[in-house]
């Protein structure tokens, strides 16, 4: 039996993650209190159901992320699979989404209507549930379909007992990647952007890849990644690490960090390991 747990900030996709959940096979249940997940075990497992995702957030009370990290020790003691999915989003993204909604923050009624010190608030009572979670997403920068491609590719294409290797591009004028492991700034290597036959292209064509590697600086660095990733990974896996996100960026992400994406991401599949593969932001002008 699989389960799933949905975690997160408010305003940070935990809705649409269940929606997907749903989607693809999962039976979900939606703000369920932490004390009762333990008899809810139970009813599953007397149900005969396979895959099941619960969310757990703010709503279910102060004290609900000990709650949640004493039942997930309880349903792994009796041997199931159980992963934790954790959902978040920069402050200024979530703010900005709750003023587009006109929805309620669950602690809206508190520190007197202000919705900054609500956010806040949350993110230090979640601190120790992100700590323990097995899949960390952080949608500040992700469309919904993004969003969707990540959970189908966490929880229908992968082995529950693989690690996932997330390899990302991303564009520091757009903000860096608060959910990678890894960080590697590819930007001190020349820039196709300023070449015009290759600027409206992406690392993805083949004339851009050509020339970012064209050059021996390219090729010495990305041997040099790839055997310090080749070192690293077995030692994540020892670990019980379940998630591992390489992310490369550059200047707009388009051209070098897809390219070295795209490089990594192909090694690594070589090397047998179960890859998930994107750009962020390739299609921002």
């Amino acid at each position: 039996m699989q389960f799933v747990i949905v975690t997160g900030l408010s305003g940070s996709g935990k809705s649409c993650a269940m929606n997907v959940l749903e989607d693809i096979g999962f039976y979900c249940i939606d703000n369920l209190p932490p004390q009762l997940i333990s008899k809810f075990v139970e009813i599953c497992r007397d149900g005969k159901m396979n895959k099941v995702a619960l969310a757990v957030d703010i709503r279910s009370g102060e004290m609900f992320s000990k709650e949640v990290i004493r039942s997930i020790e309880e349903m792994k003691e009796e041997h199931f699979d159980v992963k934790v999915l954790y959902l978040e989003s920069s402050n200024d993204v979530i703010i900005k989404r709750y003023k587009e909604t006109r929805r309620k923050h669950p602690l809206g009624n508190d520190f007197d209507g202000s919705l900054e010190k609500a956010v806040a608030y949350e993110r230090t009572k979640l601190d120790c549930l992100r700590e323990v979670a097995d899949y960390y997403i952080d949608t500040s920068y992700l469309k919904s379909s993004q969003l969707k491609e990540s959970i189908v590719d966490l929880f229908l294409k992968k082995s529950s007992d693989s690690i996932l290797i997330k390899v990302m591009s991303f564009g520091f004028k757009y903000g860096s990647s608060a959910e990678a492991d890894l960080v590697f700034d590819v930007r001190c290597l020349p820039n196709p952007f300023y070449i015009p036959e290759l600027k409206h292209l992406t690392g993805r064509d083949e004339e851009v890849r050509d020339y970012v590697m064209g050059f021996e600086q390219s090729r010495e660095l990305l041997k040099k990644l790839e055997d310090l990733i080749a070192f690293l990974v077995p030692m994540y896996i020892s670990e019980g690490k379940s998630q591992l996100v390489i992310a490369f960026g550059c200047t707009g992400g388009k051209h070098r960090s897809v390219t070295f994406t795209e490089l990594m991401a192909g090694f690594l599949e070589e090397a047998g390991y179960d890859v998930l593969k994107t750009h962020r932001d390739i299609t921002k002008s």
